[in-house]
């Protein structure tokens, strides 16, 4: 088995939120990017980012009111260009289909915790715990995925330390904000893992 399959497995039902759109060739493959569309039971929507290589791609017709299934690896890229966020966050799928099932966001995650812990305070008083998680690939690289815990789960988060290997269960999220560039507004989108639970692997 893989090792990215074992330490992190995706799997998503949506629908689609872009058509697809090139996005790079490596190893003499193509891969395009598109958005799967997924609705939370409050009825926000987090938009997905996939990464799929185009044969995947090529023998399904896509249309804006079915549901994908995606089963991939939560994947990070840092970005040099100066364009965009500087850590990319999209899921490269290894399984694409079309189900009768309606939307799913599951993430499984095994990895070492990078940074300190940052544990902060809503407005309203509640605990949340940002975390950094180094997940294993291939071919010795590492993915580094933003993570975020609330209430008893952040404030035990919080008691860790760098080194630390956990294994977390949760979703995928996006997140809008406003950023200040050259004193204007900018809308960016923050891509980051919601803790459902924790399991200690040490």
């Amino acid at each position: 088995m893989d090792v990215g399959w074992k330490n992190n497995m995706v799997e998503l039902i949506g629908t689609l939120g872009s058509v697809p759109r090139y996005s790079h060739t490596g190893r003499d493959r193509e891969y395009y990017v598109f958005q799967l569309d997924i609705q939370r039971l409050s009825g926000t929507v987090d938009s997905i980012n996939i990464t799929a290589d185009i044969n995947m791609l090529s023998g399904l017709e896509i249309t804006d009111d079915e549901y994908i299934r995606v089963r991939g690896e939560l994947r990070s890229f840092n970005n040099k260009s100066g364009k965009g966020s500087k850590l990319v966050i999209s899921v490269f799928a290894r399984e694409i289909s079309f189900t009768g099932e309606e939307d799913k966001n599951s993430v499984i995650l095994i990895g070492t915790l990078c940074k300190p812990p940052n544990l902060r305070r809503t407005p309203m008083g509640r605990e949340i715990c940002d975390l950094m998680l180094a997940v294993n690939r291939k071919y010795g690289r590492s993915d580094y995925l933003p993570c975020i815990a609330w209430g008893r789960n952040a404030e035990l988060a919080s008691t860790w330390s760098v080194g630390k290997e956990i294994k977390i269960t949760g979703r995928i999220q996006s997140r809008k904000y406003i950023k200040i560039e050259n004193g204007e507004g900018i809308e960016k989108v923050a891509f980051e893992v919601s803790v459902i639970s924790f399991e200690d692997t040490d």
